[in-house]
């Protein structure tokens, strides 16, 4: 390692740099304005994934006791053709343009490889970056480590002022909210929702717990439907709100992380119906706005639902791959 890179520090994460994590994602916020706002719990809930492993998988890069960029590579719990490795990470603004950033993505890719190999072998391997599209230099440094763009998502967001959608019910279907004896449901239902979704595997016990049932989970803002004749479970709804956005920006944001309907009953009215109940919901529990993030090629056709329901796109994210 040569120039600037050699005179940092590098070694892999550890669930003490959650204060440190936090630290270099707010002063990334503060430049690139990418809506994320993080407290050292939110980093720790991260850093504490069951599928990142932090030692083989990660390498942060600190200048003294500054964090100034890290990678961590996140594996799947489950592959089949594909094995889809997730790449995460972030350059301090004051660190830019001196190969950190690019250090730090070939380490990300090698630790893809080594984690692939430990446990999905036999799969294809592909390594992706989700980035928003606005931040600067990422195009840039991604290209010319062999990534290409594949996919567009879009956030679209929603004031909670005003009225809401009518929260109609299909027939054959009642709504229910979250609460831990139906929790395995929602996860059940997720499941199901997601499995013809692009890059999309089945979410483990632990995953679940990890990823969506934690300290930015708002279960009162959370729904499920089943069909009332056979108890199914057939579309779910999971809110969630990080308290670092609304100290930030004064605006307690309700982000809708889980939303989907399963494939035989996608276009009856479902996922319009979870929404309208999130939205009043959201409402009265005192937040100013709902969210989410929507794939621009999702086999639901959910577009239309959220334009009725008085979503707007707010933001456009490029998912890159790099096919090894």
């Amino acid at each position: 390692m040569s120039g600037e890179r050699s005179t940092l520090a590098w070694r892999p994460l550890a669930r003490h740099d959650a204060v440190a994590s936090a630290d270099l994602l707010n002063a990334v916020e503060a430049v690139d304005r990418i809506g994320e706002n993080y407290t050292a719990e939110d980093t720790l809930q991260e850093l504490v994934d069951p599928y990142a492993d932090l030692e083989r998988g990660s390498l942060a890069a600190f200048d003294g006791d500054v964090m100034v960029g890290y990678v961590k590579v996140r594996f799947k719990p489950s592959a089949d053709v594909v094995h889809r490795v997730f790449l995460d990470g972030a350059v301090h603004p004051d660190y830019r343009r001196r190969g950190v950033g690019t250090a730090l993505v070939d380490a990300g890719v090698a630790a893809a490889e080594v984690l692939h190999a430990a446990h999905h072998p036999a799969a294809r391997l592909v390594v992706d970056v989700h980035k928003c599209e606005h931040v600067a230099g990422v195009a840039e440094l991604l290209r010319s480590r062999g990534f290409a763009p594949v996919r567009h998502f879009q956030r679209l967001e929603r004031a909670l002022t005003g009225t809401t959608p009518d929260p109609a019910v299909p027939a054959g279907l009642r709504v229910e909210p979250w609460s831990e004896q139906v929790d395995e449901d929602f996860r059940v239902a997720r499941n199901e929702a997601y499995r013809d979704h692009w890059g999309a595997v089945p979410m483990p016990v632990d995953a679940w717990r990890n990823k969506v049932v934690n300290q930015t989970f708002r279960p009162g803002a959370s729904f499920l439907l089943r069909e009332v004749a056979t108890g199914t479970p057939v579309a779910v709804l999971v809110t969630a709100h990080w308290e670092a956005d609304a100290e930030t920006t004064g605006i307690r944001d309700a982000h809708f992380v889980v939303l989907g309907t399963s494939p035989a009953h996608r276009r009856r009215g479902a996922a319009g119906a979870l929404l309208a109940h999130a939205l009043r919901a959201a409402a009265e529990q005192g937040h100013h706005r709902a969210s989410l993030t929507v794939d621009s090629a999702a086999p639901s056709g959910a577009s239309g639902v959220f334009a009725r329901a008085g979503f707007a796109p707010a933001a456009r994210y490029v998912r890159w791959a790099l096919e090894r």
